[in-house]
């Protein structure tokens, strides 16, 4: 897994350009960069065209804004696929905030989507007490700096196995969140806040849809996700034992084996 810098529409994109095939766009969650899908990454371009790009502010991808709305990082995803030789469409796979850049991403560029895969996500907008706490903290993280929210996410992300078993991965996805721009932690926190709710159009989703959910996952329950997944007509649901919401890389083997059923069961072009 090599990424490599591109320049599009004047932003340096870091991005992961991995196998040959059929193409998965890869959206990682807030705050994080491309490697919590390295299992996936790497797993997957066996047998598949594998992008995979650190959003706008996150990673080494370039970005001093002070907000970023989800129409943005979708905006940003089509220019990736539109700068990149030999795709014209992607199985397009969101986790947590990648979800919610997957909705904007359906509804203003559903030409260049196949299939689609949601872990770990919502489609409703935040509660007005939700939408506080997050502008709160992008307020604190510009005063202060996030080392707060490294500390404060981990047992939100992961399971209790993963939090007593798997200390490894745990420290390393708070060091990705440690070393991230808290200029874009604040930025991409405002545009959550100010996202649409999008329950309206599960409905109307027509293509192959795969809903991915950690069972032990308190951000994005079971419950709520299992109700997504019945609300659109072509949706399997997925749920992953001993996995709470980062159930990509609690339980790799079962993510990707679903990711490949799922995807050989619905041929991509």
């Amino acid at each position: 897994m090599v990424p490599s810098l591109k320049r599009i529409d004047g932003r340096l994109v870091n991005i992961v350009d991995q196998g040959t095939g059929p193409a998965i766009l890869f959206v990682h969650g807030f705050p994080l960069d491309h490697s919590m899908w390295k299992h996936q990454i790497d797993s997957l371009s066996d047998q598949f065209r594998v992008i995979a790009p650190d959003l706008r502010g996150f990673g080494t991808t370039e970005s001093d804004d002070k907000l970023t709305t989800m129409r943005q990082f979708a905006d940003d995803l089509a220019a990736i696929i539109e700068a990149t030789d030999g795709i014209s469409k992607v199985t397009l796979c969101g986790l947590s905030m990648g979800g919610y850049i997957a909705w904007e991403f359906l509804q203003n560029h559903s030409g260049l989507v196949e299939r689609l895969i949601l872990c770990d996500t919502k489609a409703s907008a935040d509660s007005p007490e939700a939408r506080q706490t997050r502008l709160d903290n992008a307020a604190r993280v510009l005063q202060e700096g996030h080392a707060f929210i490294a500390e404060g996410m981990m047992e939100k992300l992961f399971s209790r196995k993963t939090l007593s078993d798997n200390t490894e991965i745990v420290e390393e996805t708070k060091q990705v969140i440690l070393n991230s721009s808290p200029t874009a932690i604040a930025a991409a926190l405002h545009g959550m806040a100010q996202r649409s709710d999008m329950t309206s159009i599960l409905s109307g989703i027509e293509i192959p849809t795969l809903v991915i959910v950690g069972e032990e996952d308190g951000i994005t329950t079971r419950e709520e996700m299992e109700q997504m997944a019945r609300s659109i007509p072509s949706a399997t649901f997925c749920p992953i034992p001993d996995a709470g919401h980062m159930a990509p890389l609690e339980q790799p083997e079962l993510v990707t084996n679903a990711i490949r059923e799922f995807l050989t069961k619905h041929p991509i072009s």
